[in-house]
């Protein structure tokens, strides 16, 4: 069930996957870089023991994307093995590092997961449920965690909700999932949200939950670029489906910036329902002048810009006889670095479009994200470096509209202070105690 999980999960993560199991007294691990199919092999399955499991797929933003750094990150310590996959950034990973190093801890990965083990492991916890609880208090930024031992399973969300995690029922147990298509595909019945600040313990006595953030009264802050790009659309996110958010999206997006066109057409596959609203509330025709191939993955996600030029170049291909001649609007989710758009609006000229008006279902991000997305330095986001009249230029577009954050903000049902545009407005929900790059782990690795 967890392979079934992640599967429905590939598309948050597509540089490695694993898998820790238990029986009930031993943990049993199993991961390797790649796609889900790539490493779960029959036999690695196999070698998965037990009733209990947790599973992750990889997209790196804490440490460099390779095997050391691929989770679950299983260890052996004094009250037994736990095993955990992290989802987020913790904005204080630097510091705590340092603090545990100081006093003897030994790391043996660059990721910013592998602190809450460390933390763990103090001495003076009497349980595994209270070393949970006291080490989760310890961290600051956006972690939704799954944790496994012997004979439990711990589902933690930080107390800004940055990150989603859900609960659900399947057949005698429980299930925890970053979405809820992971539920579709398994079968397993949709309960609730984990609560931003629980922390969830699942064994043989049944559910519990903890609130060790409960006296703190942080402020809710979920990202809406889950809505926005990350998350897939047919789950349910933050209380709102994600197919509908950008639908709505869309149709703010078209009351706000209009364009007398032939044609309105999606970037596949994000930009697909913000199209759809974009053409519905404006009356122009939905076409689509891309075909995709679908044997490539997610260009945002990869880690590199190698990497992310050349399946641009594999993913769309334009389709001529469909945007010939063709005043076209290409609705699209972000633009981020720009190279990627770039290189879509000249698909679109060479294939004989005759004018191309970009829009964009997000505003322009102007600051990086320290809780979990790729999002780079200021230097490298286009729209810190460009006005707007120099980004046009530069995608060689007739006419450039961005959503504005209202119009973003909107298109969700909850208040407009329940979410996180740090990455749009520069304003952070928390304290930012380390630095955004990716590597600030590794600098003391040989």
């Amino acid at each position: 069930m967890t392979y079934l999980g992640l599967f429905a999960l590939q598309h948050r993560g597509e540089e490695a996957a694993g898998i820790c199991s238990s029986n009930g007294d031993h943990l049993f691990l199993e991961k390797d870089m790649g796609l889900v199919g790539e490493v779960f092999t029959e036999a690695r399955i196999a070698n998965l023991k037990g009733s209990h499991a947790i599973g992750h797929t990889r997209y790196s933003t804490t440490g460099s994307s390779s095997r050391i750094n691929a989770q679950p990150y299983c260890v052996d310590y004094s009250r037994g093995q736990v095993a955990i996959a992290h989802n987020g950034n913790l904005v204080n990973a630097q510091v705590l590092r340092a603090e545990l190093e100081a006093y003897g801890s030994i790391f043996g990965s660059t990721t910013d997961s592998e602190i809450f083990i460390h933390l763990m492991a103090k001495p003076n916890y009497r349980t595994v449920e209270e070393s949970v609880v006291e080490s989760v208090s310890r961290v600051e930024g956006a972690f939704s965690v799954v944790m496994l031992s012997e004979k439990q399973l711990f589902a933690i969300r930080d107390p800004h909700g940055f990150r989603p995690l859900c609960l659900g029922r399947l057949g005698n147990g429980y299930v925890v999932a970053s979405e809820t298509c992971a539920f579709d595909l398994t079968g397993a019945e949709y309960l609730r949200e984990i609560e931003p600040g629980e922390v969830l313990v699942i064994d043989d006595k049944g559910l519990r939950s903890f609130y060790p953030f409960k006296d703190q009264n942080k402020p809710r802050a979920h990202c809406i670029f889950e809505h926005v790009y990350f998350a897939r659309p047919d789950s349910t996110v933050f209380g709102d489906n994600v197919a509908a958010a950008r639908e709505r999206m869309g149709r703010n997006l078209a009351k706000e910036h209009p364009a007398e066109a032939d044609l309105v057409i999606p970037v596949p596959d994000s930009g697909n329902f913000a199209a759809a609203g974009y053409a519905h509330e404006s009356g122009i025709l939905l076409g689509h002048g891309f075909t995709r191939n679908h044997y490539i993955g997610r260009t945002f996600i990869s880690p590199s810009e190698s990497s992310r030029s050349i399946k641009v170049k594999i993913k769309l291909n334009p389709i001529r006889e469909m945007i010939e001649g063709k005043r076209v609007v290409v609705v699209d989710d972000s633009i981020v670095r720009g190279n990627t758009a770039r290189s879509r609006v000249a698909l679109l000229r060479r294939a004989g479009a005759k004018e191309v008006h970009m829009r964009i279902s997000c505003p322009p991000h102007l600051s990086p994200c320290y809780y979990g997305i790729d999002f780079p330095s200021k230097e490298e986001l286009l729209a810190c470096k460009m006005s707007l009249e120099e980004i046009k230029k530069f995608l060689d577009v007739d006419s450039l509209g961005y959503l504005s954050v209202e119009g973003m903000l909107a298109a969700a049902s909850r208040g407009k202070s329940d979410y996180c545009a740090a990455c749009f407005t520069g304003k952070y929900p928390t304290p930012i105690f380390d630095d955004v790059n990716k590597f600030k782990l590794e600098q003391k690795r040989c």
